[in-house]
């Protein structure tokens, strides 16, 4: 099967933008007509058109998918302002880009104006692409029919960080306090919060009885890069200073099994290398993306000097790794450059004898990417009565 076609049954049928090369004249009216026509980009099996109108000299796509170059040059009709590029997807399939034109010495880079799907992060925001067989979850989006939990906020007086540090908690909806509770700790809260719609999944997760009723404290570091990676201080704040703090003022469980350290990127470094320094603490973690970066020979890793403290922490557990907890749910996108070192990992931490859940969803480096799969994750670690029952 050619990039121009699509099987369906025994017949080949032409893709959309070839069906228009062929029409005579290709005039400013017919592609007028086209667009309209079409949500953009257009998905046809695993085939995906990306399209940009205007004039320029040059337009490329650019995305981060590992295997492909990152910019790739769109395709211009011929005798129109219309650009296209044709990209095969698997089913499934979620990625985030943009557009890039050039003008003569004039480049610029900006979102997909014929594209009304857009994700967000803290470093701005990206068109996405849903390919052929990927949806939004609807436990993601807000339900009215839902009873929500309560946000509060807390200060913790930190002597190990040498500041005040400010917690957001989130307490479950029926929130009691003849109850007990697991603790979920959540790195780069702030970030899960605005980017990963997390307090609405754990409002709709808990109402489903997807995932037990808990409480969670989001962490939002003030130096990131220096208290996530492999941080003594930071370790200390957690497990010394604010696990402590919350099981006093909480009703939680108390117990290894009912606490839990969740982190994406650099965040599950520094969920790693907590339970690392206090094994007996964690019954669970939750590790997305990790930015588990090392080196079998030298000290060459490509990632810069932020790095080298998490190459160095990487290096010493997979010479000797460790039990840290019981059970450990893993998570990364195929098409992100943390695919290889996470999957490496996985033996790595079966041999010390962690119950290891890992899953590969067709995303990237991504907050929603770590959204979809928070209903695996946190189902995994502290099950609700629907999973007790079915699974």
């Amino acid at each position: 099967m050619t990039i121009g076609a699509i099987r369906t049954g025994a017949a080949t049928r032409k893709l959309a933008i070839n069906r228009l090369k062929e029409r005579v004249p290709v005039d400013a009216a017919a592609i007028d007509r086209f667009v309209a026509r079409h949500e953009i980009p257009i998905v046809e099996g695993s085939r995906c058109t990306f399209l940009y109108r205007g004039e320029a000299d040059e337009v490329f796509l650019v995305q981060r998918i590992v295997g492909l170059p990152d910019r790739m040059r769109m395709r211009r009709l011929w005798g129109s302002d219309l650009w296209y590029l044709v990209l095969e997807l698997p089913p499934g399939s979620r990625v985030e880009y943009q557009i890039e034109v050039r003008k003569g010495d004039h480049q610029e880079r900006f979102n997909d104006p014929l594209n009304p799907k857009v994700s967000h992060s803290p470093m701005g925001s990206s068109s996405v692409c849903f390919a052929a067989g990927y949806s939004t979850p609807d436990w993601t989006l807000s339900d009215p029919d839902v009873r929500p939990g309560a946000i509060t906020e807390m200060v913790v007086q930190s002597r190990a960080l040498r500041h005040d540090y400010e917690v957001t908690l989130y307490l479950p909806a029926r929130f009691r306090r003849t109850a007990l509770y697991p603790l979920l700790v959540m790195h780069d809260g702030g970030d899960f919060l605005r980017y990963a719609s997390a307090k609405t999944v754990l409002d709709n997760l808990i109402h489903r009885l997807d995932v037990a009723e808990m409480v969670v404290a989001f962490l939002q570091p003030r130096d990131r890069l220096s208290e996530y990676a492999n941080s003594t201080a930071h370790a200390r704040f957690v497990t010394k200073e604010l696990v402590p703090r919350l099981e006093v003022e909480l009703p939680l469980a108390g117990s290894r099994s009912g606490r839990c350290l969740l982190g994406s990127s650099f965040g599950a470094v520094a969920s790693l290398s907590a339970a690392y320094r206090s094994p007996d603490v964690y019954g669970s973690l939750v590790l997305m993306s990790g930015s588990f970066v090392f080196t079998d020979i030298g000290a060459n890793h490509g990632g810069g000097p932020a790095f080298d403290p998490v190459v160095k922490f990487m290096n010493r557990y997979r010479a000797k790794p460790r039990r840290v907890a019981d059970r450990l749910f893993m998570s990364c996108g195929v098409y992100e450059p943390l695919i290889i070192p996470n999957r490496s990992m996985v033996p790595t931490f079966e041999s010390t004898g962690m119950d290891v859940r890992y899953v590969e969803a067709r995303d990237g480096h991504t907050w929603e990417n770590w959204r979809d799969r928070m209903r695996d994750a946190l189902s995994y670690v502290y099950p609700g009565p629907q999973k007790l029952v079915y699974e």
